[in-house]
């Protein structure tokens, strides 16, 4: 008796922590009319009409010029505005559900090396936190294991799955790399130092090209190393080399380290690149900007250049988007499209601040062809909003998509404020 009480608790437990049940496959056509599609290209379109099929998007014009006839569901959006999907990159989301639970952790390994370490079976697709991305428009994001000098692999996931294998839209996109630090501060936590050079940061640069050496004269006979392995698709450049680095001079390193390795990479933070942009446009590589909302890196940094830092490389040239690493990282994602915001807040286009969060973004992770910007024959991720969606007053999401499927956009804190609201009016009564 007592084990089939402990077992109905656990069933019980389970129905009051476990997400919405995902949405179906799409089965009838929806037709969304009226409404200003940001297309995330750059174009806008003031009053659209776009029809959704078998998870595409069939159709998408401007419905003063073309006259279309709505099939399936009509959605009227007038005085609305669609989106394509937000796209968050470099996240940890799925990976941890409580930091001070160990059970619940696992964003990363143990050890210096893990190129063969993959993100995407630890990622928790009943996650609390993957949730609560929805109703801000964050459709899609990287998944990124943290720690050591090479981290391993990430691969990009959408929010709205059963598991793992059903959330992925792009399987190991890529490997990460941690450049060792050239400065590094003396003391404690709590009584911090003064900024010293690192005594290391020469052997530590070392040991990561001895690594790449050996990764690369790896032939596969004998003995099975899973770690030379996975590296293989760097070298065919099959697969990008994410390299989290910061600092002018740490970046002028990592740029010589990619010619002399001669792989396809992105750099992830990328703190001081606005000096050296020219370098980065001629060897075409893009940048994840560090967080927007954010401190200066350096004491004599202007006091707003994390607002205005993607700004800089985009009016450069360089393909930039958006990350999120940082302090409570998984909960701040869903702030995705308002550190685009804060972009233009500071100079940026509207229509090119959201490309940092969407078709920059797909282009960086290489699923453009699928996703970022609302196109005929890409995938219908998108979402509606009452409001500007990269400002927090505005975005007020009424309906969203993940490949045609019309997703729910309930949350656990949904579910309180509803319920104290109704106890307030009760009270009130």
């Amino acid at each position: 008796m007592k084990n089939l009480i402990y077992i109905c608790c656990v069933l019980l437990g389970w129905n009051a922590i476990a997400q919405q049940t995902p949405a179906p496959a799409q089965t009838n056509a929806y037709t969304i009319m009226n409404a200003t599609a940001h297309l995330g290209n750059g174009k806008v379109i003031e009053n659209s009409v776009i029809i959704i099929e078998n998870g595409k998007i069939s159709a998408i014009a401007d419905a003063t010029v073309v006259r279309m006839s709505p099939i399936g569901e009509v959605i009227n959006a007038s005085g609305k505005h669609v989106y394509p999907g937000i796209i968050g990159c470099n996240t940890t989301l799925g990976l941890v559900e409580i930091d001070a639970v160990k059970a619940s952790d696992d964003d990363r390994e143990i050890g210096t090396f893990n190129p063969h370490i993959r993100s995407l079976i630890a990622y928790n697709a009943e996650s609390r936190v993957v949730e609560t991305m929805r109703p801000n428009g964050v459709l899609i994001t990287q998944v990124v294991p943290r720690g050591g000098r090479i981290s391993g692999k990430s691969s990009v996931v959408h929010m709205d799955a059963w598991n793992w294998e059903d959330a992925s839209i792009k399987t190991d996109d890529g490997i990460h790399f941690n450049w060792p630090r050239t400065f590094s501060r003396s003391g404690s936590w709590y009584n911090p130092g003064p900024m010293e050079p690192s005594k290391n940061y020469q052997k530590q640069v070392d040991e990561l090209k001895q690594f790449m050496t050996s990764a690369r004269s790896y032939k596969g006979n004998g003995k099975k190393d899973l770690k030379f392995e996975a590296m293989q698709k760097i070298f065919s450049k099959d697969a990008i080399a994410y390299i989290h680095v910061n600092g002018e001079k740490s970046i002028r390193d990592v740029l010589a380290f990619i010619k002399e390795q001669d792989i396809k990479a992105v750099l992830v933070g990328a703190n001081g690149a606005q000096n050296v942009t020219k370098e980065l446009v001629a060897m075409n590589i893009p940048v994840l900007a560090g967080r927007v909302h954010d401190l200066p890196a350096r004491e004599d940094s202007d006091y707003d250049m994390p607002y205005k830092f993607p700004k800089l490389l985009h009016d450069a040239g360089v393909l930039v988007a958006l990350e999120n690493s940082g302090d409570m990282e998984r909960h701040q994602a869903r702030n995705f499209p308002f550190y685009a915001g804060t972009v233009r807040g500071y100079g940026m286009n509207s229509e090119d601040a959201l490309q940092l969060v969407t078709l920059n973004a797909a282009k960086i992770l290489g699923i453009d062809n699928n996703y970022g910007s609302l196109e005929q024959g890409k995938s219908a991720t998108l979402f509606i909003s009452n409001g500007d969606a990269l400002d927090m007053r505005g975005n007020d999401i009424t309906r969203a998509f993940i490949d045609g499927r019309d997703i729910s956009l309930n949350t656990r804190q949904i579910d309180l404020y509803n319920r104290y609201m109704d106890k307030y009016k009760a009270q009130k009564e």
